[in-house]
């Protein structure tokens, strides 16, 4: 955990340089790999994100009903989004991971990776022969190949950096074991482009063991350290060999750190919100003739019609910003993440990913009004999960709460209510109308429309609320102890003024 975590500092290290390091990598013909960086994590976030484009873009005609086959057809392009989305975020640490191995970059090196960019870029397309043609084996295929490519042009960049040592960072440079340290990063670099080669092959005659080649590759670092666990426990631990890597330490499956992971997730978040207001431009402006026909050249009219599409946005974008600044809440409060804590951020991730669907789900109640159930229980189903996995971060580190988190939201802490709440909210709001719309059908459009409107209000009286219930809480336990023997009752008192009640909000 260590290695990880000090590696993280170089590139931070390398946003302002000295000037004289700066003439001296001018004289190298070298620069730092900051910008780069930059560049890459923002290409890889906008990559994850529009992955959701050709789900939202399922058609469903106005005589068609939301059934079975169109719900199976609507879960299975959802869940191979999900897929690819993981897929594409494990592709995003490796290339964090592999640039602290890079120190420095020249010109050939900006082209490699401009090579991995340009592949990764092409990954929507093959997801989109995937959906659309899930019967044929092409798309699995071709999707298998792009990922191959990107870990063969990641292994040239390995093999590059090596070939010029004075591309490497400051602690593999002064290695004397660069060679043992190169083929341990290859073989960790390249495991999952085999298991694609491996589901690449098996899309020719059998693609449903493809799927599960690629759901592999997600979970390779869990499976690999559940393995080592297993072979410690059966033969026990292994001694490093005398040679092994004794300054710098390298495992793709670590956790970022922190800064890194509110940076790729930052990413998402605002992209997510940007695709909302593309259908609004692309659908929701009235066509001249018809403002002329329809609505005698009136275009507050014609724009009329499409209320229920702004109202739909404005809702969507509200939960997309909520969303967002619970994170950034959270985050606030992090010391580091852990690796449970990276996977459930991840997961969070895809399922806001999902909001521009949830959007095309709400903006069809006026033209669908027959589905209107079906397409709230799924924008519920959405929001619900990218908030619980967030809520599940926060959970995952008070498990480890003095290396996770700020003292203030630790139990007992003065923001421990307050950040409960906050992240709580959301969960039980989408929850509460999921129940409500199966109590109440009749009304689910207007439960969903109540819950995005109430939500916001919420965080804003959030802190009062809290505080209220807090004293409401405080003034139950002061009466506790009445009905307990006295020294039970002074036993108790302490320990749940600790663990439950902040000394002050």
């Amino acid at each position: 955990m260590s290695g990880p975590q000090v590696m993280e500092q170089a590139p931070d290290a390398q946003e302002d340089p000295p000037l004289c390091r700066r003439d001296e990598d001018a004289k190298e013909g070298t620069q730092s790999s900051h910008r780069m960086l930059g560049f890459s994590d923002a290409l890889l976030s906008i990559i994850a994100t529009v992955m959701i484009l050709p789900v939202t873009h399922t058609e469903i005609s106005p005589g068609q009903d939301f059934d079975r086959s169109m719900q199976k057809l609507l879960a299975t392009r959802i869940a191979v989004y999900l897929m690819t989305f993981l897929i594409v975020t494990v592709a995003w640490a490796a290339h964090a991971r592999l640039f602290q191995v890079v120190g420095k970059i020249d010109d050939t090196l900006a082209l490699l990776n401009l090579a991995c960019m340009m592949t990764i870029t092409l990954l929507p397309y093959t997801f989109s022969l995937m959906v659309t043609f899930p019967d044929v084996p092409l798309g699995i295929f071709l999707f298998c190949v792009c990922v191959i490519a990107i870990g063969a042009v990641q292994a040239l960049i390995i093999g590059y950096a090596f070939h010029f040592p004075h591309l490497l960072s400051p602690q593999l440079r002064s290695s004397t074991h660069r060679t043992v340290t190169r083929q341990h990063i290859l073989l960790l670099v390249l495991r999952g482009p085999a298991l694609c080669f491996a589901a690449a092959v098996f899309s020719l005659f059998f693609f449903p063991m493809s799927y599960l080649l690629m759901v592999t590759i997600i979970f390779l670092p869990y499976i690999s350290k559940a393995s080592s666990w297993c072979r410690d426990r059966l033969m026990g631990r292994r001694q490093p060999p005398d040679h092994s890597v004794e300054i710098f330490t390298f495992d793709l499956h670590e956790p970022l750190s922190k800064e890194r992971v509110e940076a790729f997730s930052d990413g998402v978040y605002a992209i997510v919100a940007t695709l909302l207001i593309l259908d609004i431009c692309e659908d929701n402006v009235p066509d001249p003739k018809d403002v002329k026909e329809k609505f005698h050249s009136s275009l507050v009219a014609a724009l009329g019609e499409y209320g229920p599409h702004f109202l739909a946005y404005f809702g969507s974008f509200a939960t997309v910003g909520l969303l967002w600044f619970a994170h950034h809440s959270l985050f606030l409060h992090v010391r580091k993440a852990t690796q449970v804590m990276g996977l459930l951020n991840t997961l969070s991730l895809a399922f806001v990913g999902g909001l521009p669907l949830a959007y095309q789900q709400t903006s069809a109640f006026a033209r669908q009004p027959r589905d209107e159930l079906e397409r709230v229980r799924v924008s519920c189903a959405i929001i619900f999960f990218a908030s619980i996995f967030q809520f599940a971060i926060w959970t995952a580190a008070l498990l480890h709460q003095t290396e996770t988190l700020q003292p203030a939201v630790r139990f007992g802490g003065q923001e421990h209510a307050f950040m409960f709440a906050k992240l709580a909210l959301y969960p039980c709001a989408s929850l509460l109308a999921f129940a409500a719309t199966c109590l109440l059908s009749r009304f689910s459009t207007a439960i969903f429309h109540l819950m995005q409107i109430s939500v916001p209000f919420a965080f804003l009286l959030l802190r009062l609320l809290v505080r209220l219930a807090l004293a409401a809480l405080r003034g139950l336990q002061s009466l506790r102890p009445a009905h307990l023997p006295p020294g039970r009752a002074s036993e108790s008192e302490p320990d749940a003024q600790a663990q439950l009640l902040p000394a002050s909000c």
